[in-house]
């Protein structure tokens, strides 16, 4: 009773008012810190990988980078034939508009399209590729005054900048409806819990109010490890979740000793109590997903870096509220409990009951087949995770393009209009080559027999510039391709270029620098580049949940069984998940369209989250188990009653999770609905697949061996047998 845990949440408890509003204060701080200093975002190089990555260092070093452009499509409103005196009118004065702006690099001249019913003019953008969408209202409004100067024409915009943005507010549209689904769904799953509007809003106030203080503190922490775009999306949705969970670990704890005290115990010493306890298996389950998480910053990825920060961030948070803001609303809501129930009693009115321990007749069943036949149960659960993991074989992983962005961005449907009228111009590949600037005649040289190799071969269009440094020493040629970035004829002009033509010409320049960047190079190396990261981020994630695991609970057989458990769960979420978006049976039921493939960052991020959210169940379920062993109760009968005593708040964790995860499934990003789905079906796996039915099965067949080598529960069990509860009432009093 003197730990850490129990020493903070007795100052919380006797100074209640001082601690909420510290906790207020805290994230006011929090807040206001991180609109002082604003958010640093990532730029366009710490997004570099592979082969794609290092080219587009050569070009930039150069500065024959290529720059973010936006393409202005001119055509018939009516449809029909195109008016070109017309069109060329109203490109010419767009052109004048566009270069009068500082936004603008330059304008390239009227590209009239095969069919001559489109005439295209292009943008080039100054500045960062990432910036480039927050100067795109620019352009747009200079397009949408020649479209009113122009009425019987129609002009549309679409380019990476403007779709980028497009999907940054199609995003956030898609948060806020994923939070009107989450915040009533979680709110009624905590009244039905607690049948108590005050006791349900405890729980989601405070997740709420740890969301805000990370909001503001991973604003800070972006100058450090710069923010990818996404650590406000996963604070979101693990802060909702976790935060829900820590609170209400420890606030049914609180309710359970209180139920089970009959009003002998003061709200200070309950609040101590279930610091003891629930406290500590929160500060334990939130390092775990901590120490989890931060095997994501190994994968040496911007993106990865920014969900683990976000992550971390919050959890840390989350993890303080439920030590500190509480514990004193926990005395403060408990003593006006005590004077509503001395109220009651003086005029003779019967006290209302406290909910206590949740077990009930549905986990008694659900606990009777590991309970009589666990070799059976356990056999039959593994093969049926197993089942769900067959999937894996066939996994597919791809980075999700632009090609695979909603088409109700306003944008992306011009992008198509855009891919349809000018095939020709899908796909760019940049060749960039450094050699000593004597060798420039020779590499320039080269560069043309890699044309003269493309106009021979149909995967190109023949299409191609040829650009060179004024030190002489870089020079960039770019190849189109007619055939959309996310198509397997576009892989292969990459890997043509890459392994046929470029050995064979700029290859054998001695001391010659080359590459190719692109979309194309970019989708293709990405994956490849988190599949090399894939063996240490794993080897990595098992290692620090084996250590988790055996401090948690002093165990080297719990630790064992807990990779186990998180690997099985895992694989089998990520097998369902395989089968669902990898077909198109579930296109209609999930509102999705199938590209075949999963999100090159899903896998890893599953495995990583997952851990570290299936340790919250572990450490909470085993922590009863292993309360109840110290107290001297036999192996099998704390196994059975510690999972039984946890049911309830197991499940309401789990309803909480799963709503949370769920709910980004609407979402219309793609991979954002893979996460979403993904974590969804693994809570539910893990908390009643995995909780229920393998690991009480796994500890009864090892019986006394789970504790292996935990001196203290050998001692305990050799003992004379007593409840749990009545060995830490005594240690309060």
């Amino acid at each position: 009773m003197n730990s850490l845990t129990v020493r903070v949440a007795r100052w919380s408890a006797r100074h209640p008012w001082r601690a909420i509003v510290g906790w207020l204060v805290f994230v006011v701080l929090c807040l206001g810190a991180g609109s002082a200093v604003g958010i640093n975002s990532a730029k366009t190089a710490d997004y570099r990988v592979g082969e794609a990555g290092r080219a587009e260092t050569l070009a930039a070093e150069a500065h024959l980078e290529r720059r973010s452009a936006e393409q202005v499509l001119i055509s018939s409103r009516a449809g029909g034939a195109l008016d070109q005196g017309a069109a060329r009118a109203a490109a010419e004065d767009l052109t004048d508009r566009m270069r009068r702006l500082p936004e603008v690099a330059g304008v390239a001249d009227p590209l009239l399209s095969g069919d001559r019913r489109t005439l295209m003019v292009e943008v080039a953008l100054e500045g960062e590729e990432r910036d480039a969408k927050d100067k795109v209202d620019a352009l747009l409004a200079q397009t949408a005054a020649v479209q009113k100067s122009h009425p019987g024409l129609l002009l549309e915009e679409t380019g990476s900048p403007s779709v980028s943005k497009g999907v940054d507010q199609q995003r956030s549209d898609d948060l806020a409806l994923s939070e009107a689904i989450t915040l009533p769904v979680t709110l009624l799953t905590l009244l039905v819990v607690f049948g108590s509007v005050t006791m349900a809003g405890v729980p989601l106030l405070l997740a709420l109010s740890s969301i805000a203080a990370a909001v503001g503190l991973s604003m800070v922490v972006s100058h450090v490890s710069p923010d990818a775009g996404v650590g406000t999306n996963v604070i979101l949705m693990i802060g909702l979740a976790v935060g829900v969970d820590y609170t209400l670990f420890h606030l049914k704890r609180e309710r359970e000793e209180r139920a089970r005290s009959g009003g002998r115990l003061s709200s200070e010493a309950l609040v101590e109590l279930a610091a003891a306890t629930s406290g500590r298996a929160v500060v334990v389950s939130g390092l775990a997903v901590v120490a989890s998480t931060a095997t994501l910053y190994l994968a040496s990825d911007v993106i990865f870096s920014s969900l683990a920060t976000g992550t971390i961030v919050v959890v840390l948070v989350a993890v303080a509220s439920s030590l500190t803001a509480l514990p004193a609303l926990l005395v403060k809501l408990g003593r006006r409990a005590e004077r509503r129930a001395s109220r009651r009693a003086e005029l003779g009115k019967p006290v209302r009951r406290v909910r206590g321990q949740g077990g009930g007749r549905m986990w008694d069943a659900l606990l009777r087949p590991a309970a009589r036949h666990p070799l059976a149960t356990l056999c039959v659960s593994v093969m049926a995770l197993l089942a769900l993991v067959l999937p894996l074989a066939g996994l597919k992983i791809t980075e999700m393009s632009r090609d695979t962005h909603s088409r109700e961005i306003p944008a992306m449907q011009v992008y198509d209009r855009l891919n349809e009228a000018f095939p020709e111009q899908r796909v760019t590949h940049q060749v960039v080559v450094r050699a000593a600037a004597s060798r420039s005649a020779e590499v320039t040289a080269a560069l043309r027999e890699v044309v003269r190799l493309a106009e021979a071969d149909p995967l190109f269009t023949g299409a191609s510039r040829i650009r060179t440094a004024a030190d002489d020493r870089t020079s960039t040629l770019e190849l189109k391709v007619p055939h959309l970035g996310n198509s397997e004829e576009a892989y292969d002009s990459l890997d043509r270029l890459r392994d046929d033509f470029l050995p064979a010409t700029v290859g054998r320049i001695s001391g010659a620098e080359y590459g190719v960047s692109g979309d194309v190079a970019r989708y293709a190396d990405y994956p490849a580049h988190q599949n090399g990261k894939l063996p240490l981020v794993l080897g990595a994630l098992l290692l620090v949940t084996f250590a988790m695991t055996v401090y948690a609970f002093r165990s080297v057989v719990l630790g064992l069984l807990g990779v186990a458990l998180n690997l099985l769960s895992a694989a089998a979420a990520l097998g369902l998940l395989v089968l669902v978006f990898q077909g198109t049976w579930a296109e209609g039921l999930l509102g999705f369209e199938s590209t075949g493939s999963i999100g090159s960052r899903v896998p890893l991020f599953l495995f990583v989250i997952l851990f570290g959210l299936s340790m919250d169940y572990q450490v909470f379920v085993v922590s009863r188990i292993r309360e109840a062993a110290l107290a001297g109760v036999p192996t099998r009968q704390a196994v059975l009653e510690g999972i039984r005593s946890s049911a309830s708040v197991v499940t309401s964790a789990a309803v909480v999770m799963t709503t949370v995860f769920a709910s980004f499934v609407f979402l219309h990003i793609i991979e954002m609905k893979q996460i979403g789905f993904v974590l969804a079906a693994a809570v539910l796996i893990d908390a009643f697949v995995v909780r229920v039915m393998v690991l009480p099965a796994a500890m009864l067949l090892l019986g006394e061996s789970t504790w292996w080598p935990s001196r203290a529960v050998r001692r305990a069990l050799a003992g004379p047998a007593k409840s749990p509860s009545s060995r830490t009432a005594v240690d309060v009093r």
